[in-house]
This record gives C-alpha cells, sequence and structure tokens, in this order.
C-alpha cells in the first residue's frame, strides 16, 4: 500500500483509510465478528489509518474499534472524533467548549481502551465558541500526552486558517466524491498550502456511486440513508446519469465502479486520503486493490464533465444537519 505523510504529524499513513461508521449497522445490519476482522485483516494489509467517532452509535462504534485493535495497537494509526451532538430538543448540533473537549477524550480513551489518540478532531465546529479557544483546549490534550496529532472536520476554510494558526492542523475531514466536489474550490486547495491532509469521507456517495443503490427500494427499511436528500426517489433518478461514465471505465480496467469512483478520489491531489467505510472484508479486498488503480487524463476529464460540481440533486444531509457543516 502507498503511504503519505499525515499532515503535520510524524505518521506515515495508507494512500486509503478505513471508516468504521457503516459498522454500527447505519445502512443495513451489521455483524460485529464481521467487522472486527474486516479491521483486523486491514491492519494485516497495511491500511492501518482507522477512523472512528463518539458519535458513531453514541460511542459504541468507538468500543468496538477497541476491541479489534486491543492486541495491535501499535500497528494502528488511530483517529477519532468529538463535538457531534445532539440537542436537549433532539435537534443536531455542536459542542466546542474547552471543558467539553477534555471530557469527550477521557471518554473516548476509555471507550478505545488506549493510553493516546493518535488524531484527534473536532467532528463539528461549534459556531458560538472561537475556534482558537477549542483548539487551544485541544493542543493541550497534546501537552498532557493524551493525543498526538489534531484534525477538523465539516470546517470552512476560513476556520481551518484560523485553527491552524493557533495550534497546527494535521487533517481536515469532509464528505468528497464524484457526487459532492465543492471541496476543490477552496477546501482542498488550502490543505494543500498548509500541509494538511484533507480526508475524504464518503468518497463513495454514500454507496450510490457502487451502483448497487438505483431506487429507493434498493434501501432496507431502517436504512438511514432514506433520511438523505440525495436518495428521494426523484433525486435518485437524476443522479443516476453519473453511474454509466463510471461503470465504463470500470469495465475498462476490469474494476468495480466503486473502484474507480475511489481511485478519480485518490488523483486529484497527493493530499487526499479517503476513508471508504465498510463492513466486510470482500469489500474491503476491493478498496485495497484500489491503490494500485491509476487514471489516465481521458478518463479524469470524462469523469469531470459527467459529474460537474453541483450535479448532484439532493443535499449532502437533511436540513437540520447541513446548519452544523462548513462551519
Amino acid at each position: 500500500m502507498k503511504t503519505t505523510r499525515l499532515g503535520h504529524s510524524s505518521f506515515e499513513i495508507p494512500r486509503i483509510g478505513l471508516g468504521c461508521m457503516t459498522m454500527i449497522g447505519l445502512y443495513g445490519t451489521a455483524d460485529d465478528d464481521e467487522s472486527i476482522a474486516t479491521i483486523h485483516a486491514a491492519i494485516d494489509q497495511s491500511m492501518n489509518f482507522i477512523d472512528t467517532s463518539d458519535a458513531y452509535g453514541a460511542g459504541s462504534n468507538e468500543e468496538l474499534v477497541g476491541r479489534a485493535i486491543a492486541d495491535r495497537r501499535d500497528k494502528v494509526v488511530l483517529g477519532t472524533k468529538f463535538g457531534n451532538v445532539r440537542k436537549p430538543d433532539g435537534k443536531p448540533g455542536a459542542d466546542g467548549r474547552p471543558e467539553y473537549v477534555v471530557e469527550a477524550c477521557e471518554k473516548s480513551l476509555q471507550r478505545l481502551g488506549v493510553d493516546v489518540i493518535d488524531l484527534y478532531y473536532q467532528h463539528r465546529v461549534d459556531a458560538d465558541v472561537p475556534i482558537e479557544e477549542t483548539v487551544g483546549a485541544m493542543a493541550r490534550l497534546i501537552e498532557q500526552g493524551k493525543v498526538r496529532t489534531l484534525g477538523l472536520s465539516e470546517a470552512a476554510v476560513e476556520t481551518l486558517r484560523r485553527a491552524h494558526a493557533t495550534h497546527p492542523i494535521s487533517a481536515l475531514q469532509t464528505e468528497y466524491s464524484l457526487s459532492y466536489r465543492f471541496a476543490e474550490d477552496e477546501l482542498i486547495p488550502a490543505c494543500d498550502e498548509l500541509g494538511v491532509t484533507f480526508v475524504a469521507y464518503s468518497p463513495l456517495g454514500r454507496g450510490f456511486l457502487t451502483g448497487a443503490v438505483r431506487a429507493v427500494d434498493d434501501l432496507g427499511e431502517g436504512d438511514r440513508r432514506r433520511d438523505h436528500p440525495r436518495f428521494a426517489a426523484e433525486n435518485i433518478a437524476h443522479n443516476i446519469a453519473l453511474l454509466g461514465p463510471v461503470e465504463e471505465i470500470a469495465a475498462a480496467h476490469n474494476a468495480t465502479p466503486a473502484q474507480i469512483a475511489i481511485a478519480w478520489t485518490m488523483g486529484k491531489n497527493d493530499c487526499v486520503v479517503p476513508i471508504p467505510g465498510t463492513k466486510s472484508r470482500g469489500h474491503l479486498a476491493d478498496n485495497i486493490a484500489t491503490a494500485e488503480i491509476t487514471l489516465n487524463a481521458g478518463e479524469v476529464a470524462a469523469l469531470d464533465a459527467a459529474a460537474p460540481d453541483g450535479f448532484t440533486a439532493g443535499s449532502r444531509y437533511p436540513a437540520g444537519q447541513m446548519t452544523i457543516v462548513n462551519i
């Protein structure tokens, strides 16, 4: 597996990481034993950049990851996140208060069963707390030996710059794929300029770019994606036009559409590291093999033309969650 430096840290990470959110069963059923086996297989094959959050399953995903890495902690670059919370009225919110940073970190350390978190992200920026205060508290965790390097998630460019001026930021995690290319305008160039790794979550458009979801009925009744506007029936009918070019190029490479979508993401800038989520060893093997696929200039141009920024119908999240991204 090809590697790259993680921002301003001493870590070398693979060009593709493992997102663990789907292991809590948001997108169909999940099996803990298979999820743990998938994490083990990823580590054994050098895909050892593991991503979780205290928001995934109210901490249960951190507990799962902790069990999986307990006997191989030294082989993992472990990232987790804090600050993506529910308000008392149940609406999505963010908490960046310095005292909450300390509280959240202690709980994550306990759930993960580790002494130190390698990469600690603010999952959602709190618009009511200056980013300098939040990052300052995160930096003190480094001084205390509880965290090794810092990241942000879904932060706007100006927020990233202010945070980075307070303490070096190693990673910015934001959704990025053929479906949603907004990060190309400012975020990815800023990361490249500042030496920040851009961690691309949902590089498969929450599974849409695999070609497996062509109608709402392809999603199970309990699948969280049914709440996402991009998967509304009228929006899928529009968005499906993107799959043809992806599948055509996949056939030329004897690859899957998912592999082409991830390869496109990786090829846009060397600072981009996608973290496709999977809960099975079969899909993991496909993701690992993606590292060997290189798209030529004509193929990249064809995909760019098929999916210009703004093409996808439907917002990335339901309306309430859209209020706490790009802050």
